[in-house]
């Protein structure tokens, strides 16, 4: 292992909710009501096509572009005073900067979103590569994403390990010939028992010190 690749959203920041509340509160205002459980069920992927997917011809094209960009208003109206990393995490990436491997984001999320947590969290420094949506064709679970967001850092997708938290993100790890950790800011470990490609499972970054993961992890 040459070079780490987190994704971000439920993996750097614990945001999953926040986006779940925000389509909830922007399907409102086109007459749809979704329950939470079924946001969280059946909302999951890239914007427009989560639209497409879930309601056809409803909307046209137009109309499930500007869904998209105002959900991410809302999200980011919502979120900005609960934003910062998952606990550990800023102490993870300073010890990793400090022993010079070369970091990057694979992302499924629009451009906007990853630009939003970087800025206002100042991180850009951290990262040799940086992928979202808009970088890609295809979105997760194709390793597109990572295997983009290895080669800004000089590398192969199976030269890295990655950062995760959801089904869909360990297939695209599991894809990209990536080891990887999940994050459990939304599933729990028993919902990944169809990979064997995960070393652990951790709630937040406390619970992994750098030198545990470079010792029983990385080098491995």
């Amino acid at each position: 292992m040459k070079g780490i690749i987190f994704d971000m959203d439920g993996t750097m920041v614990d945001n999953m909710m926040i986006h779940n509340r925000a389509w909830q509160q922007e399907l409102e205002k086109h007459g749809i009501h979704m329950s939470m459980e079924e946001i969280i069920e059946k909302v999951h992927g890239v914007n427009v096509e989560i639209l497409e997917r879930l309601f056809g011809n409803r909307f046209t094209p137009e109309e499930r572009v500007h869904i998209s960009k105002q959900k991410e208003i809302e999200y980011q109206k919502l979120f900005l005073p609960e934003l910062k990393l998952i606990d550990g995490l800023a102490e993870f990436l300073d010890a990793a900067k400090a022993a010079n491997i070369p970091m990057a984001i694979g992302s499924a999320a629009p451009p906007e979103n990853v630009n939003f947590v970087l800025d206002n969290l100042n991180l850009r420094h951290y990262f040799q590569s940086i992928y979202h949506s808009g970088n890609v064709e295809k979105g997760k679970p194709n390793p597109e994403v990572y295997h983009k967001a290895a080669a800004g850092m000089g590398l192969k997708s199976s030269e890295c390990f990655v950062f995760e938290d959801s089904i869909t993100g360990a297939a695209t790890a599991k894809n990209a010939e990536c080891s990887t950790i999940i994050v459990t800011t939304v599933h729990q470990e028993e919902e990944f028992k169809q990979f064997d490609h995960i070393k652990k499972f951790i709630n937040n970054f406390t619970e992994l010190p750098f030198e545990d993961f470079i010792n029983f992890y990385f080098r491995e």
